[in-house]
């Protein structure tokens, strides 16, 4: 699939007036009323509002440049057929009328067809997902379970019983719209406002379903697949367009906004892209040298602990700690080193200790100045 910026024509530093401004010129040359019945320009018309709908937008923009297209729901995440899940031509029209002025038409009126009524979208759902190291480390594809408001089996989303219609609202006359005219010192001006009455939706239901009360929507538990790129960290989000409730009759569904969590892990802290753990050893492995098998998130390794190490000393497997997100390269695991005393001796210890500080010498400890933090 094509990077957003290319389908734009912008670079990843463009500033939002940048975006707009390559936005509309695309979508000029591209408009269907310019080009009537010509489908790969409609193709193109809808791939660059679709482009535009995610990089106009701080959230959407920062998503989408931290995972790609997963991050934003689109592509290859499971639960769309291209960029969310494919936008029509009213939905272009009434998400981006303002954009160019603040004329209804997109266009201001260039090519005629101006939509009036702005597309509403129901409420956004934002969950929590634990994920655990290794999760992480490798990314994963999680199948979650959330409850969100679906359309109503019963009416299939009219609102009203079987075997009735909804009817035409008297007050607005099934615009949606109620026009008001006024006067002032500058003339004539027409104030349009949404209907109270129906709503915005032209319609008055008699009838109400008795499975949704008229709403046309009821509460249902659904099953959302998440494609989840290696590499998250706590905090991060990730956002599904168009997966979150779905509205009554006119409604554009809301988004689903997905929290990734970290499981606290026996034996890792994470720091960033590295991860950290401590390994203790024997005095006499710390004087001699040894070879470690250790832990990591791709399981055990190998690691030589030299000759003479310190308690303190800090170790660094290079390449085994998380992957950068969107990115080749991965962090280091730092390995601490804590040389163990023996708090108790058999006598055979204690003997080979004695002769062992008899060969070093007479040794004196070493003071040093403490810099407090």
């Amino acid at each position: 699939m094509r990077d957003l910026y290319d389908i734009i024509g912008v670079d990843k530093s463009a500033s939002n007036n940048d975006i707009k401004k390559s936005y509309r010129k695309i979508a000029m040359k591209f408009h269907p009323d310019k080009n009537p019945g010509d489908k790969e320009a409609e193709k193109n018309f809808k791939e660059a509002a679709e482009a535009y709908s995610i990089l106009s937008d701080d959230q959407k923009r920062h998503q989408y440049d931290q995972f790609g297209h997963a991050g934003v729901g689109i592509g290859d995440s499971p639960g769309s057929s291209g960029f969310h899940g494919g936008m029509t031509m009213d939905d272009i029209f009434s998400s981006f009328g303002d954009i160019f002025g603040g004329n209804t038409d997109p266009f201001g009126g260039i090519f005629g067809g101006g939509r009036q009524n702005r597309v509403k979208k129901a409420r956004d759902l934002k969950v929590n997902l634990p994920l655990d190291y290794q999760e992480i480390s490798t990314g994963i594809d999680k199948t979650l379970k959330i409850k969100r408001h679906e359309t109503c089996d019963t009416c299939k989303g009219s609102g009203a019983q079987a075997g009735t219609m909804p009817t035409s609202c008297q007050q607005c006359s099934g615009s949606g719209q109620i026009r008001q005219m006024s006067q002032s010192f500058f003339g004539q001006s027409v104030t349009v406002r949404e209907c109270p009455v129906c709503s915005g939706s032209g319609e008055m239901i008699e009838n109400p379903c008795k499975g949704c009360g008229g709403n046309g929507i009821e509460r249902k538990t659904v099953e959302i697949k998440v494609k989840v790129p290696a590499g998250v960290a706590e905090g991060n989000y990730m956002t599904l367009n168009g997966q979150g409730n779905k509205g009554p009759k006119g409604y554009q569904s809301g988004d689903l906004i997905i929290f990734f969590e970290e499981n606290e892990h026996p034996i890792f802290t994470r720091n960033g892209e590295d991860v950290i753990t401590e390994a203790k050893i024997q005095i006499y492995d710390a004087a001699m040298g040894i070879s470690l098998e250790v832990p990591t998130l791709d399981g055990k390794a190998k690691l030589k602990i030299p000759s003479g190490i310190q308690s303190g000393q800090v170790l660094r497997m290079r390449g085994k700690g998380f992957p950068k997100v969107r990115g080749s390269s991965r962090g280091n695991q730092l390995v601490r080193i804590q040389v163990v005393t023996p708090s108790s001796l058999t006598k055979q210890q204690k003997k080979i200790m004695e002769e062992l500080s008899k060969l070093n010498g007479d040794s004196k400890p070493t003071f040093v100045r403490v810099e407090l933090d």
